[in-house]
């Protein structure tokens, strides 16, 4: 499926009232009211199919049968970080204190991730997505997104950088190990991490627990294939859900200015696809609409975004969505361009807008 760019249509100038009147829309639509029948039968299947899976590895012993297991622990696990995603964004209670309880559950004693490290990297992402030394998504160590990060890298990493969009998805792979090793690292650091003695013990009582089921379970060769199928998965599975969503899309230069409404939405991209879908990716599949409303709940993302896509004609910003597996060739062949030291980038311009008001910019090259 080919990717589609909806405007712009018209060249109104911009101004900060249009995402007001965009948020009346929204907001007088219901979309932004809470789901608490849906959310709280989510939060009731953690412990239980957490359980069920539990019991399941104790029944079946030390068989290498446990593959299957550890394939269905990774897509259990990133499916409640779907969850505690929600939680951080506000989604689920009013009550601030009662998202971040629920994150610091869901994320730190039933996944062992971080709820202090996520929110930390994931809320500067969401304040400036794409842009140049501040978005954290865009500033890794073993991936360049900008032909200035490839020349920056050592000459014995040339090859591999040159290459990086064959090596990106490998690498997906390794991102679960690297998640639980951020989130230990972090709840240890100097930075302030608020509840840190509670995240402390969830995620030591979740990581030294879930080791001590493995291998008192299984021998030691085969509890090392079971953790490497399961974090491999687990990584895997969470790094082609967030992977489509930002990279290929236009990078914004450090000084640039836009408004609110275009900041989010030319940074970003849609994944059109089935209920199904959404419900594998979490609803990160609506990843414009997400970062319009981040405290939308997630089963009213589809509903909003035949609005959204509309307001967005109707007011010349350019609303980009393609399919799935499309998404991931342009993120490769992306990569893959600015590892080559290509200073024009074929699917992802810089956004070279300095003042505000921001002008729509172009489709871009797909």
């Amino acid at each position: 499926m080919s990717e589609v760019s909806v405007g712009p249509s018209k060249s109104p100038v911009p101004s900060s009232g249009e995402y007001t009147a965009l948020a009346a829309i929204v907001r007088d639509s219901g979309l932004l009211r809470r789901r608490y029948g849906y959310y709280w039968s989510k939060l009731v299947l953690v412990p239980l199919l957490t359980s069920a899976l539990v019991i399941a590895f104790l029944l079946i012993g030390n068989s290498w049968w446990q593959m299957f297991t550890a394939a269905a622990f990774a897509f259990l696990f990133t499916q409640i970080a779907f969850l505690g995603h929600d939680a951080a964004h506000r989604q689920i209670f009013r009550s601030g204190r009662w998202n971040d309880w629920v994150s610091v559950i869901v994320g730190d004693l039933f996944v062992g991730m971080s709820y202090g490290w996520w929110q930390h990297k994931h809320t500067r992402h969401h304040a400036n997505p794409n842009q140049q030394g501040v978005d954290p998504d865009i500033e890794l160590p073993v991936i360049a997104f900008t032909p200035e990060q490839a020349a920056g890298r050592p000459a014995a990493l040339r090859w591999l950088i040159g290459h990086q969009g064959w090596f990106f998805f490998p690498i997906l792979f390794l991102e679960g190990v690297s998640l639980h090793a951020s989130s230990v690292r972090r709840v240890f650091a100097r930075e302030p991490v608020k509840r840190r003695p509670v995240e402390i013990t969830f995620l030591m009582v979740r990581i030294v627990g879930y080791l001590a089921l493995i291998f008192f379970v299984l021998s030691p060769g085969k509890a090392a294939a079971f953790l490497a199928v399961q974090l491999g998965l687990f990584g895997f599975y969470m790094g082609m859900s967030f992977a489509p969503n930002h990279k290929g899309m236009p990078l914004v230069l450090p000084d640039a200015k836009l408004d609110f409404l275009r900041r989010q939405v030319l940074m970003s991209r849609n994944i059109r696809g089935s209920r199904l879908l959404d419900f594998v990716m979490g609803g990160l599949n609506y990843q414009i609409e997400h970062h319009l409303f981040p405290s939308m709940p997630r089963p009213h993302l589809r509903r909003a975004a035949p609005t959204i896509r509309a307001y967005c004609q109707d007011h010349g910003v350019q609303y980009t969505e393609t399919g799935l597996f499309r998404s991931y060739v342009i993120v490769a062949g992306y990569i893959n361009r600015v590892g080559l030291a290509d200073k024009d980038p074929f699917s992802c311009p810089l956004l070279e807008l300095r003042q505000t008001p921001a002008l729509p910019m172009p489709p871009p090259k797909a």
